[in-house]
Formats: structure tokens, sequence, C-alpha cells
């Protein structure tokens, strides 16, 4: 169970805490001898504890969210390919100038069904964020996940992309490669990939580096996942010079997964388990490999033309809006 609780945790903290401390075999020892029985206070713990955590996470806001989303413990995508896909075989390197393992991809099978997976990989530990840029791409990463897109279409098989990152690399070495052309020609190529392309945002949904992979026949999205232009901090720093700011900005940028389908972006939004994915990875990995199936088995159906087509309607209904007329004054 994770240990790192979240600033609105404090309460589900002290809950887990002194239900950790009557769980101690030696406490349990301890109480036996006095004969206390510590099984039933465990019990009405364990009930109050999981009434609390559903209030909170029923209740959670868009700050909150993007802390759940960012969560250390969350299922990353390698997470994802372990627990719902099988023979999963890692291809490296962009055939162009270098292996950005930012992004990791491959060859699985998912129910048996053979298919192309790419996804933005994060870390936990120090060396292993470092190696990963945090899972910020460069021009290199991109390509590599145009190269894989590629080969979906080649040899006719589903691409399934997963999007979790804060946004593109922006240092030097990016801006030398063309990581700006490199999402701008992803963009254009995801579009008229001629077989079934489904995104899933499992985490962080940030600006472009989170577009450079997720275009896509349909795009799915945690509940507690979140999609926006930019950082909730990168917004107040602007706005108002202050990423103290951060969670009001969080609450304009409407980046939830409910705000998100709501506003057309997002297809369909995947519950998580009770506190988020990181409370129970192999759970939300078989909600995930459910909808995944489902989607798939859906635009199997369909030609590659038809695709490409309802792809390009699905693009241009994107931002649509209608401006309410103005009362005609007498």
């Amino acid at each position: 169970m994770p240990g790192d609780f979240l600033e609105f945790e404090k309460d589900i903290e002290e809950l887990e805490r002194l239900i950790a401390e009557l769980e101690n075999p030696q406490r349990r020892e301890q109480a036996r001898a006095e004969g206390i029985d510590l099984d039933q206070r465990i019990g009405q713990l364990r009930l109050e504890l999981d009434q609390v955590r559903e209030k909170r996470y029923r209740n959670l806001n868009a700050w909150e969210k993007t802390l759940v989303s960012r969560h250390k413990a969350r299922p990353y995508t390698l997470d994802y390919l372990r627990l719902a896909f099988d023979d999963y075989i890692e291809l490296s390197g962009d055939r162009l100038g270098g292996n950005d393992e930012a992004i990791v991809g491959g060859l699985a099978r998912i129910e048996g069904r053979p298919v192309v997976v790419i996804g933005q990989q994060k870390a936990r530990d120090l060396r292993e964020r470092q190696r990963r840029n945090f899972g910020m791409a460069r021009a290199e990463g991109f390509r590599k996940a145009l190269r894989l897109a590629k080969m979906a279409e080649k040899f006719r098989r589903p691409l399934i992309s997963f999007v979790d990152t804060a946004g593109a690399a922006a240092d030097l070495p990016a801006e030398e490669r063309g990581v700006s052309e490199a999402i701008a020609r992803n963009l254009r190529e995801f579009s008229v990939l001629a077989t079934p392309v489904v995104a899933v945002i499992i985490g962080e949904g940030g600006s472009g580096g989170a577009l450079g992979m997720a275009v896509a026949d349909r795009v799915l999205m945690l509940e507690h996942a979140i999609y926006s232009v930019i950082s909730p901090e990168g917004c107040a720093a602007i706005l108002w010079y202050d990423k103290g700011r951060a969670h009001e900005a969080a609450e304009s940028l409407k980046l939830t997964a409910q705000c998100a389908r709501d506003l057309g972006v997002v297809d369909e939004v995947l519950p998580e388990p009770l506190g988020g994915a990181h409370r129970d990875p192999p759970a939300m990995a078989n909600t995930l490999r459910a909808a995944l199936v489902r989607q798939l088995h859906a635009l199997s159906q369909a030609e590659p033309g038809t695709l490409v087509e309802e792809r390009y309607q699905r693009l241009r209904s994107a931002g649509v809006w209608r401006e309410a007329e103005s009362p005609v004054s007498g």
C-alpha cells in the first residue's frame, strides 16, 4: 500500500496509520494477553476509512485531481504493459538519430489480438527519472513513436498510445533537434494512419507533449487524470506571476477527465479504484484492458478509409461552439 499521502488526505493518513499500529503483531499479542479483541476495532476503523476515502474522492476539485494524477506510485505505461498486455517486446530507436527513453513502445498482444503500443514513461527514483527525462520526450522520442505508428499501419495492427507527461522537453538539445517539428509531424501523420488508433490519458496529459501522441479514433481518460494545454503552475505564472495560485488555474483550465468528456475532447472516462489507480494497479489494469478490447473490437469493423475520414471529422468537430444570439432591442 502506498505510504505517500497527498495534502488533502490527512484524515485518511491518520486512519491508515492507526490501523497499521493496531495490526502490528506485537501490539496484537499484547492485547490478546490482556484479553482485548482488536479485530472488532480494526474492522470499525476499516469501515470508517472506506467511508472517508469515498467521500473525499467523490468531491475532488481540479487541483486535487492534478495531485492524484502526479502521484509517484501511480501506474505508468510500463506497468500497464506488464499488467494488461501479453508478449510485450520493446523496440528502440527512431532510426534517425537516437533512442529517447522517455518514450517506450513495441509489439504486444491484448486478449490474443496483436497490437503496437507506444507510451510516455515516467520514473520513480532519481536515476531513472534523469534517464527518462521525467517522461518529457525530445524530438527523437516523437520520431520513435511515429516509426512504431507507421509499423502498425504497415502490418495492419491497431495502435495503442499511452499519454502521461507534463509536456514535451523544452531544453536546448530538444530544440536543436527539432522537437516542435517532430510534434507537428506526428499530429499530421497520426491523423491519416490507416489503422485503428486508441489513445489513453493515464496520468498527466500536458500540452504538445500529450498531443503528439494523442491523435486517435478514440481517446480514453482515467478518472483522476488531467488533460490541458499547460500545467496549472505554468498558467498561474503567466497570468498572475504567482505559481502559488495553481489551484485557481486548475479550476479555470477545465483539465479534469469529466470536463474533457463534457467538452468532447475524450470519448470515455474510465473509473479508478477508490483512492486512485495507485491504490490497486491490477484492478485499474483490468478496467483498462476491458475498455481497450471493447474499443478495438468496434474500430476493427471499419475499413481503413472510413477510419481516416471519421478521424478527420472528429478532429474538425473539436472546439466547435455556438454563440447565443443577443436579443434584439426594441
